[in-house]
């Protein structure tokens, strides 16, 4: 089979097609790396929300996000009971501590949460074996997915069973882990009783709470539910079934933040970049053989079939620049998550759509360049 003739052109010039194959890549590199922090700002935001266990989440209508919830009364939490489909409600206190890190004393702040260790509310690994352990005074669980400035606490914790600290200048200690994982506004997270959590911070009222969890009766519609909450309940609360409350977080790290905006631009300015590279190496190519293109026209080839020379090296180098740039985007996946503890890692979903962006990025430089080959006429050449 004959080399199609738009690939004899690229492979005739192999420096060229290098540096062209280099700059794709590195368009598809960028691109991928904007979307892959940009997907794991939406995921690592929602972790909580996710794995808590309920149906209807209660919310104070000061709060943002959840990293800094605005407290609100127990009492609607208590109110919710009145409800005919409600079962169970469990509250929750989030604030950040200050973590004292044992090994060399540095203190960074943490995530920490007061629950009631007889619910099993959270589904992540470490969390239903260990909950009763915090029925003692002056214990947590400590995130084994913690950023490592807090200190080498999982292998510690592998070979005692317990392991003494300070948190908020308070002597407590570490009596098991879970596993959660950080976030762009948690760097680590702890998990105590009410109890403990309200001894961590002595200002904080117990009727005051942050998060309210509602479980719902077998076969109960968690929307009607809501709708009759919202309608029986003072209107210093949200009321949100578990999607809702999920992407009231998307939502704030996207539009309310600059960082959902910033990696939306950086994929956009990859694509502009990997574009006008090929665009300069089409229309360089173009201008080297325009006396060949006009002969092809002279010998009665159409317009058509000069445009798919072209067209061929467009669709060649997207698919030949692809491939080292996902490469590129495996190794720096594994280092940035092993790094940042974010969930970083290539989805079909996002290779394809990378992939049909690269496709259409050479797409539009082939047109752009082509502009020239169809106002080419053959009596100019010669």
């Amino acid at each position: 089979m004959r080399m199609p003739i738009g690939l004899q052109q690229l492979r005739h010039r192999p420096l060229r097609l290098v540096v062209a194959l280099a700059g794709i890549g590195f368009a598809v590199l960028l691109i991928m790396m904007q979307l892959g922090f940009r997907s794991a700002l939406f995921e690592s935001a929602v972790r909580f929300q996710e794995r808590f266990n309920y149906d209807i989440a209660l919310f104070s209508t000061d709060s943002i996000f959840i990293v800094r919830p605005q407290p609100f009364s127990i009492r609607r939490l208590y109110q919710t009971l009145g409800d005919k489909d409600v079962e169970d409600v469990s509250p929750v206190y989030i604030f950040p501590a200050v973590w004292k890190n044992p090994w060399n004393n540095n203190r960074r702040g943490i995530n920490a949460i007061g629950i009631n260790p007889e619910d099993n509310l959270l589904d992540t690994q470490g969390f239903e074996e260990n909950r009763t352990l915090l029925r003692q005074q002056d214990v947590v669980l400590f995130d084994a997915a913690s950023r490592p400035e807090f200190g080498p606490v999982v292998n510690e914790m592998a070979d005692r069973a317990a392991l003494t600290t300070e948190v908020n200048d308070r002597e407590i200690d570490v009596v098991g882990l879970f596993k959660m994982g950080t976030s762009f506004g948690i760097d680590g997270s702890i998990i105590t009783s009410t109890d403990n959590w309200l001894r961590l911070f002595p200002d904080r009222d117990r009727n005051n709470i942050h998060l309210g969890l509602i479980s719902l009766a077998e076969g109960a519609d968690p929307v009607v539910v809501r709708d009759r909450l919202k309608a029986y309940l003072p209107k210093d609360v949200l009321v949100m079934t578990k999607p809702e409350f999920i992407q009231r977080e998307v939502t704030y790290w996207n539009s309310a933040t600059p960082i959902g905006y910033i990696f939306a631009f950086g994929a956009v300015m990859g694509f502009v970049v990997g574009a006008i590279i090929v665009y300069q190496i089409l229309f360089a190519d173009v201008s080297e053989h325009l006396n060949e293109y006009g002969t092809l026209r002279a010998l009665g080839y159409s317009n058509r079939f000069v445009s798919g020379i072209v067209i061929q090296q467009a669709a060649a180098l997207g698919i030949l620049g692809y491939i080292p740039g996902m490469v590129l985007v495996y190794w720096l996946y594994a280092m940035a998550a092993g790094a940042t503890h974010l969930p970083l890692y290539i989805t079909f979903d996002r290779a394809a759509t990378v992939f049909i962006m690269t496709l259409a990025m050479c797409a539009i430089s082939a047109l752009l360049a082509l502009r020239k080959v169809r106002r080419l006429d053959p009596a100019e050449v010669f």
